[in-house]
């Protein structure tokens, strides 16, 4: 689909701001740029409200947890996702995902990945009979990850990221450039053995994850540099074995955006900005990313109650028959001043032989729509060498 204009586009790259002020006053919502990174991109971890912290391993797991990677009992595998976004109001603006990993050895694994959103079509005319020039605005980002086992229980991970931002619309002189940016990830998994409960055997799982650690980006050269969407991933599970064929697992996991909050403005009688709103404003958008981190815990203007309002959380459960049929319930809530994504998700897996096929849907539970309501979600996964290591 063509457009006119840059609008619809643009929205993708707010947390809805807008939209929540028709049913909440927004207080300091957090943006930042290339956030298609924290998009869901695959069907499964979609279907549990947007997590994988703890969740069991699977082939994208590079996205949510990568040190999940050396406790898998696949040699090798690849995914595929696919997303459709704001499809109830445009059809060519999607989300792609690949993803491939290789456990090396008893202890290690390496994976990479790509991910791909493009923004589709947009149409550049100077007057209304003009023929239009159409350019394609699109984003991408390449992962590699290296994970290591340090006990039988606990791995570590670390994944280095390149980004890249082509959604500047040009001038017709030509002068737009694309936005490039590095990025690191810091991940930890622990998994428990499976032990005796009375009529059940369980397992415990814990996932600790900081992404997109790395310097601002800046899509030109005298406009501001935006903070990359630097997160912190705190999750747990636990796995009910009730026997051969019937497995239940619950999972929650907390999210918080390592980046400082909008400081808090003020304007004088006239209607304009004081000098020292002004001021703090302009020492924002200098801020260093890298103590940004630290300061992100206890720099909100509301205090502590503002910092927790920041925290968005969500619930999961999966049940798996006969490691063939698969059904998942999920929940994802952000407080109604920060952003207002509240969504119940539902999905469902299929397994034959080495193949996984996931689907997932998505329902709002506020006025505010989320951009991926009315969206099936797909994702496929190609396990190679399954059972090559076997894992207790």
């Amino acid at each position: 689909m063509k457009y006119t204009n840059f609008l619809i586009a643009s929205f993708l790259f707010i947390y809805s701001a807008k939209m929540v002020a028709q049913v909440a006053e927004p207080e300091r919502v957090i943006t930042t740029a290339v956030p298609f990174l924290l998009i869901a991109g695959d069907a499964r971890a979609s279907g549990m409200g947007d997590q994988g912290a703890a969740t069991p391993v699977d082939a994208f797991s590079n996205q949510w947890n990568p040190a999940k990677f050396a406790f898998s009992e696949a040699k090798s595998g690849i995914g595929l996702g696919y997303t459709p976004y704001l499809r109830e109001l445009v059809t060519d603006i999607n989300l792609g995902q690949l993803s491939y990993f290789n456990r090396i050895n008893d202890r290690s694994a390496f994976a990479g990945g790509i991910r791909f959103f493009g923004l589709g079509g947009v149409e550049l005319r100077e007057t209304a009979d003009q023929v239009p020039r159409i350019v394609e605005p699109n984003e991408f980002a390449v992962d590699l990850t290296y994970a290591l086992r340090l006990s039988e229980q606990f791995s570590m991970a670390v994944t280095g990221r390149y980004i890249r931002s082509d959604q500047r619309i040009p001038g017709f002189n030509g002068d737009a450039t694309a936005a490039n940016s590095f990025a690191a990830d810091i991940s930890a998994f622990y998994r428990s053995e499976e032990k005796f409960y009375n009529n059940f055997n369980g397992r415990w799982r814990f996932g600790a994850v900081i992404q997109n650690i790395g310097p601002k980006i800046r899509f030109d050269d005298v406009g501001d540099e935006n903070f990359l969407p630097t997160n912190l991933k705190l999750g747990g599970g636990f796995d009910f074995i009730l026997d051969m064929s019937n497995r239940i697992g619950v999972y929650a996991e907390i999210n918080k955006l390592l980046v400082p909050t909008p400081p808090e403005v003020f304007e004088d009688e006239n209607g304009n900005l004081t000098p020292e709103s002004l001021q703090a404003i302009q020492d924002y958008r200098n801020g260093d990313p890298f103590s940004g981190i630290f300061k992100s815990f206890t720099d909100a203007p509301g205090g502590f109650s503002e910092e927790l309002q920041e925290i968005t959380y969500s619930l999961g459960a999966e049940y798996w028959y006969e490691d063939s049929f698969a059904f998942r319930l999920g929940y994802f809530h952000e407080s109604e001043v920060k952003g207002f994504r509240q969504f119940v998700t539902l999905g469902a897996g299929f397994r034959y032989s080495s193949i996984n096929i996931d689907a997932s849907y998505l329902f709002s539970t506020t006025p505010v729509q989320n951009p991926l309501e009315g969206t099936l979600r797909f994702s496929i996964t190609f396990n190679i060498g399954e059972g090559t290591y076997i894992e207790y």
